[in-house]
């Protein structure tokens, strides 16, 4: 299964405290790198989703966000302890019979000091609990949508690999002919030039020409890659690393050939296979 690195997924839940909203976007990257904005509310369950995210996904950049909406749309009410209020009160009294000219103290005052006022402790119990309901089947939607993704890139493999193939098959089939165009061609050289030369003599020259124009290896070795690249793409794993080795390995193949070349005809299939290559190579950039 071919599986992209670039998707996107959001999904909402509604909530007895309000509305929860997940929002998740991956990009590609050498390592599973996510990075977390959540509410304070949320912010234990971070360890927990990236666990999560380990079981589900191997390589990308993920963007995770959750928003928690609250049902209650007005100010959340306060708490006053009366106790430490009474407590200030009075010590604030006792020191203004001490002093000569007393500093009045108003309501602002005692609020203001330590433990007076505070805001009720919402339990988050619920919503927690949601909230990781509601990740886990987002993580498990963008799952499907990176499959989805990638399996729209098969058939652009399935082309250039079936065109790579014509091309190593080609330069294969022309390369007895392109040989024994080049005998004919020294000959007539030394022809033209008016030189006699042993046949034993033209025999080394076109065994040297054949040695260095020999690319029997290269070609077993690029439809040894091709049938490597397809292979890997039929697996059921992470292929995005696997793959990127294989388009080195197979440019690398290609510039040999071109570098070997004998003929016009063989440096244009040269060409056209690091082409087909490069493009090959931008997508799997993108893969898992």
């Amino acid at each position: 299964m071919i599986k992209s690195m670039t998707a996107f997924a959001r999904r909402d839940v509604q909530d007895r405290q309000g509305t929860l909203t997940c929002e998740i976007r991956t990009v590609n990257h050498r390592y599973l790198e996510p990075s977390f904005r959540l509410p304070e509310a949320l912010r234990e369950l971070e360890n927990p989703f990236r666990e999560e995210l380990r079981k589900q996904l191997k390589r990308g950049k993920v963007d995770v966000s959750i928003r928690l909406q609250s049902a209650s749309a007005g100010v959340p009410g306060f708490e006053i302890n009366e106790e430490i209020a009474n407590a200030v009160n009075e010590a604030a009294n006792h020191v203004n019979r001490i002093l000569d000219n007393p500093a009045h103290i108003n309501a602002l005052d005692v609020l203001r000091w330590p433990g007076v006022l505070s805001v009720p402790e919402q339990d988050f119990s619920s919503v927690r609990e949601a909230a990781l309901a509601l990740f886990r089947e987002t993580v498990a939607e963008l799952a499907i949508v990176r499959e989805r993704e990638g399996e729209r890139l098969r058939p652009l493999f399935d082309t250039r690999l079936t065109q790579m193939k014509t091309l190593v098959a080609t330069v294969r089939e022309n390369m007895p002919g392109l040989l024994k165009a080049q005998d004919e061609h020294l000959r007539e050289r030394f022809r033209k030039a008016g030189v006699e030369l042993e046949p034993e003599r033209i025999a080394q020259e076109m065994v040297m020409l054949a040695q260095k124009s020999d690319v029997a290896e290269e070609l077993d070795r690029l439809d040894a890659h091709i049938s490597e690249v397809i292979d890997t793409l039929g697996r059921d794993e992470a292929i995005g690393r696997r793959l990127d080795f294989l388009m080195q390995e197979l440019n690398r193949e290609a510039n040999t050939l071109s570098s070997k070349s004998i003929d016009a005809g063989v440096t244009r299939a040269a060409v056209d296979l690091k082409v087909l290559i490069e493009q090959m190579r931008e997508q799997v950039q993108n893969l898992e």
